[in-house]
């Protein structure tokens, strides 16, 4: 077998994989969607049904007319939208600030605190759940979409800090130190040199922080004790009854749920662009 004949089987065999892996990846989204457009009789079957014969928008139409435990969906969609946002910007802000002092400045226990971010991250949201939930609650922020945000903020932010501080050693410091000798100062430097070269690093953990905030149910669901101040992974919980699980509205929520995410990706997707530093500092 000749190298051109081998290195074309290769590249066969790698395309092959990557589609392989893409319809393993989409093939549960695909399956949600679907079956949010199924009659019941097509979905509570045996059969395998991978198209819906009949197409139907009454999942849909219950999900958005009747609400979810007396409140509209969009009360729920509102709720997790502002607990998803609040923590992409409040996140952000301390893990560009945390990851750069650790990055540009050596102090006693830099070391040490770099590990307990990687301890921390290990740990699942549950473990943390009581401890936060009581801390929450003792400052008067029960109840409160703002309490969900710090909660989800204090899961995120170590990941942020860890992601960040790789964008940011990667920075040369002669970029800033360029920026001080033209008399800029060190605020001037921090917002028009260092935050446009970090801004991939910090879309990318924006994209962890929302998608993290956006699908928690514990912590909304723990710290609200008021349906009206439920989230939209908390309101889906409603459709599984005693009597059976309504998996058409489900899967139309779900679907519903799956849009901002979707939206919001899009539109910051343009900035994950790896190599804006490159070639940044000649010679």
């Amino acid at each position: 077998m000749n190298p051109l004949t081998r290195k074309r089987i290769g590249k066969i065999a790698l395309n092959t994989t990557g589609v392989l892996v893409f319809i393993y990846a989409i093939f549960p989204v695909y399956w949600m969607v679907s079956t949010g457009f199924k009659a019941n009789d097509q979905i509570f079957t045996t059969d395998f049904i991978p198209f819906p014969t009949h197409f139907t928008l009454d999942h849909f139409s219950r999900v958005l007319t009747e609400g979810v435990a007396n409140n509209s969906i969009w009360l729920y969609m509102r709720n997790s939208a502002i607990v998803a946002l609040g923590t992409v910007l409040i996140g952000s802000l301390f893990a560009l600030l945390s990851a750069t002092a650790i990055a540009r400045f050596r102090f006693k226990g830099r070391g040490t605190f770099l590990i307990l971010l990687l301890v921390v991250q290990m740990l699942p949201a549950e473990a943390m759940l009581i401890p936060l939930s009581v801390m929450i609650k003792r400052v008067g922020l029960g109840d409160q979409l703002l309490g969900i945000i710090v909660a989800q903020v204090a899961v995120t932010l170590p990941f942020g800090i860890w992601m960040l501080r790789t964008f940011v050693a990667a920075v040369p410091k002669t970029l800033e130190e360029a920026a001080w000798i033209d008399g800029a100062s060190r605020m001037t430097t921090f917002w028009r040199v260092l935050f446009p070269l970090v801004a991939p690093g910090l879309v990318a953990t924006s994209i962890f922080s929302f998608i993290t905030a956006w699908n928690d149910l514990v912590f909304a669901l723990y710290l609200m004790s008021e349906s009206s101040g439920y989230t939209m992974p908390v309101a889906l919980q409603y459709f599984f009854g005693q009597k059976g699980v309504d998996w058409g509205s489900i899967m139309a929520g779900s679907t519903l749920m799956t849009i901002p995410v979707v939206i919001f990706f899009l539109l910051v997707q343009r900035r994950m662009v790896s190599g804006l530093v490159a070639g940044a500092v000649k010679g």
